[in-house]
């Protein structure tokens, strides 16, 4: 084997290195974002579930007024 031949495996080894390196990096990247998500779309599902509840007992005041009235 030539200096040139073992270069060629040498860059060819080092090429799918870097490019699996980019993809576990990219991997990271998306879990990271989807675990923002995640995080925002549960403070969303709180958020609306108080909006529900203080509508629903606004509701159910307004009855009880109206029938005790």
């Amino acid at each position: 084997m030539n200096d040139q031949e073992f270069d060629a495996r040498i860059d060819g080894t080092s090429g799918r290195t870097r490019r699996l390196g980019a993809e576990a990096a990219f991997r990271a990247r998306v879990e990271e974002r989807l675990r923002n998500l995640e995080a925002e779309l549960a403070e969303v599902k709180s958020r609306l579930n108080g909006l529900l509840f203080f509508i629903a007992s606004t509701v159910l005041a307004q009855v009880m007024l109206r029938l005790l009235a």
